[in-house]
């Protein structure tokens, strides 16, 4: 099916100029009837494919980045968010592998108490968010990342997540924090991220 050139560039145009990344269902409410969005991304896809810039899709959603080769023009610019201490990165990468977690949880795997200005950060930030309360006893509150999280760290779905090696190898960890990632691989990560909807099933929401 051939895709009409004045959807792809309405479509280009629209993604241009948000300040955010567009989903697809508000891309198709811009657009006139009857517009193919899945081909028309993908036409769009495919054009920048070798370009400066690049339509890619983070948490579910559509949006133009720098091409990774070039990025490292833009790395003085990018610089503006304040840098993460230790125990914020460890309580991130926590929360981000093993969601949802308890503050009890997450206390119990780094092996030491949890400060309230450490959360306080990566609420700031805007990268956690409450997902519930358990249904156990003290019906402790579970957090789990966002999609800001998600956006932020280039990420279109939480199975995107690097492992252990990965980081290292991207220079981001110098070792392994507390034995975060001592059960993960592949094929774990994929299986928790099983486990974890169905534990989302039996949790109560606010």
């Amino acid at each position: 099916m051939s895709v009409d050139p004045d959807h792809v560039r309405m479509a280009e145009a629209l993604l241009f100029a948000a300040s955010e990344p567009l989903d697809e269902k508000t891309l198709t409410a811009r657009l006139p009837e009857g517009a193919e969005i899945a081909a028309i991304l993908q036409t769009i896809q495919e054009h920048y494919q070798h370009k400066g810039v690049n339509l890619t899709r983070l948490a579910g959603k559509w949006t133009f980045l720098t091409a990774p080769d070039l990025s490292w023009m833009l790395e003085e610019e990018r610089q503006t968010t304040r840098r993460l201490s230790r125990a914020a990165l460890e309580t991130l990468t926590i929360i981000a592998y093993h969601q949802p977690a308890t503050r009890a949880e997450i206390e119990e795997i780094r092996g030491v108490g949890l400060s309230r200005g450490t959360m306080d950060v990566l609420f700031e930030a805007g990268w956690i968010r409450p997902r519930g309360r358990r249904r156990t006893p003290g019906r402790p509150v579970t957090y789990g990342i966002t999609e800001e999280f998600l956006i932020h760290f280039g990420l279109d779905d939480i199975k995107d997540l690097p492992g252990f090696d990965e980081l290292k190898a991207a220079g981001l960890l110098d070792s392994e924090p507390s034995g975060i990632f001592s059960h993960l691989s592949k094929e774990g990560l994929d299986e928790e991220n099983d486990d974890d909807q169905d534990e989302l099933d039996s949790e109560e929401e606010f």
